[in-house]
């Protein structure tokens, strides 16, 4: 049976991630969708290795193009009504895949579905967000590390309330679940950013056109975070704070932003060198609850 669905996978030398990923997806679901994965230049032979499974296709981009432009070559062949966009240290909750696909069929607005993602520790990251602004951007910058409760992060990150099924401003790129044929008309991932904020990129566009960005916490996912990021995080601290200058620097356009986007770039790139030296302050604000006690893990387990 095939799903109206494919799931498009960039990778960069993954490792044994790749390998737990397509194990994992099989115990999500009951239909057998089409994987595309887009090798971004690995070295370690395991995208050749996922080749060889059924249903899997390589296609090799030749470089490092970054996330988004590496995904973007995969949604460019995809054919059914929905793509899924994950990164390959993502690991399935049993039946968390096929519920995806049940809360797309409650939101016929939403254009993005995100699961609820749990770090390996039980943590349950903040993964549905709200868009950042000027103000809670700057707070969550300087205050994050240091006092992860302020109430900036917390309200961009909207930790208050419960864990339950709604909308939201923005859900992490490393697994989402997209309308196709919204792509086509509205623009995929922008490839101006290479790594972060292309998912608040596009999630903010999409709400600019009037879709739904829908969070769906009965769907659990485990994201080994940066098995990629941390080989060169001093680019990667280089690149976040730039891609966070192009985001906030097109929101805000035009003559009469000019001296706020200047005291953005001279902020950000202050932070930038900052964080480049501290550890505390490059890792950011850790995650506030655990996800046993939020009933996540329960939901996983139960699916």
């Amino acid at each position: 049976m095939s799903a109206d669905v494919t799931v498009v996978v960039v990778a960069y030398s993954p490792g044994h991630h790749l390998d737990d990923f397509l194990d994992s997806l099989c115990r999500a679901t009951l239909e057998r969708p089409q994987v595309l994965v887009v090798d971004n230049g690995s070295t370690d032979g395991s995208t050749d290795r996922a080749a060889q499974r059924p249903g899997v296709e390589l296609i090799r981009s030749g470089s490092n193009l970054g996330f988004g432009a590496a995904a973007n070559i995969g949604i460019e062949r995809v054919t059914t009504t929905w793509v899924l966009v994950a990164n390959p240290d993502v690991v399935w909750g049993s039946g968390s895949f096929d519920t995806l696909l049940d809360v797309a069929s409650r939101w016929p607005q939403a254009a993005a579905i995100g699961p609820a993602i749990v770090t390996p520790e039980g943590d349950l990251y903040p993964s549905a967000r709200q868009l950042p602004s000027l103000g809670t951007g700057v707070g969550h910058a300087i205050l994050g590390a240091v006092w992860p409760g302020n109430p900036w992060t917390r309200a961009y990150r909207a930790e208050q309330g419960s864990v339950e099924e709604r909308t939201t401003g923005w859900i992490s790129g490393s697994c989402m679940l997209l309308r196709r044929d919204v792509l086509e008309q509205k623009g995929a991932f922008d490839p101006g950013f290479f790594m972060y904020f292309e998912d608040v990129d596009l999630c903010t566009r999409l709400h600019d056109a009037g879709y739904d960005v829908v969070y769906a916490p009965d769907s659990v996912v485990t994201h080994h975070q940066g098995h990629a990021a941390n080989r060169e995080p001093g680019r990667m601290v280089t690149e976040h704070h730039r891609s966070a200058y192009r985001y906030l620097a097109g929101r805000y356009r035009g003559a009469r932003w000019l001296p706020v986007r200047l005291a953005l770039r001279a902020g950000l790139a202050a932070r930038s060198a900052f964080a480049q030296r501290s550890a505390k302050v490059r890792g950011g604000a850790p995650p506030q609850r655990s996800a046993a006690e939020l009933g996540v893990l329960e939901q996983e387990t139960d699916s």
